[in-house]
């Protein structure tokens, strides 16, 4: 055998093994055979000192052969940053119905961030062009969504292909946010570091006090408030 000949077997290989663990990764939306519409929410942007929270709701198809097109979906947090948007594409092309909902930095004062983050989420949801039939969603219950089934998973993003899925749509759709408002705000790095209190971010904060778009109830322990 040639080399050639080895790489390409090996190659191959790797693709049947990614295909099993996107097959795996649809067991839950499987179990749920009542259900012809499942539709993962979840959101990012809970531990950001400036920014909004940002939830994303997708319905991906029944349909392995579309699953496989997906390679490499997964929690958002594991993947590169070109991973995710090119699976951002991949997931806005091939869903059935997809959409993202938010609630600023405002918002997020006035009714603490785990309010925010349910309002985000049923806004998501709310946007769909369909109805789904079953909600899946990653270590919460919202209020909001009460007239959806909802099932609550643990680490849901890196259990189920439809809260992965979510969890993309939502991530990238923040990351472009920051990264398209530090270009107001150059002096807090929010291209970089997307609101987080990294140190850098932090020692801006300090030097410059907070900008618009900071979440006063984040910041008051660093600047001493």
């Amino acid at each position: 055998m040639t080399k050639a000949e080895e790489a390409r077997i090996r190659k191959q290989q790797k693709l049947e093994a990614e295909y099993a663990r996107l097959d795996a990764l649809c067991a839950i939306e499987r179990e749920h055979k009542e259900a012809s519409l499942i539709c993962g929410v979840d959101e990012v942007g809970r531990g950001p000192l400036a920014g909004p929270v940002v939830a994303g709701a997708v319905i991906l198809p029944d349909d392995p052969d579309v699953i496989h097109e997906l390679l490499y979906l997964n929690d958002s947090k594991k993947l590169s940053e070109k991973r995710r948007e090119e699976l951002y594409d991949k997931i806005l092309k091939l869903s059935v119905a997809c959409s993202t909902g938010s609630a600023d930095e405002s918002r997020i004062d006035e009714i603490n961030i785990l309010q925010a983050d349910y309002e985000a989420m049923a806004e998501a949801v709310g946007a769909l062009e369909v109805r789904p039939d079953l909600l899946l969603l990653d270590a919460v219950h919202v209020p909001q969504l009460s007239a959806y089934p909802q099932v609550s998973i643990i680490k849901g993003d890196a259990k189920s292909a439809s809260i992965a899925a979510a969890s993309i749509l939502a991530k990238v759709t923040r990351d472009r946010y920051m990264t398209e408002i530090s270009e107001k705000y150059p002096e807090y790095g929010f291209a970089k570091n997307k609101g987080y209190g990294t140190a850098e971010h932090i020692a801006a904060l300090k030097k410059y006090g907070p900008c618009p778009i900071h979440r006063r109830s984040f910041i008051g322990g660093i600047l001493g408030s």
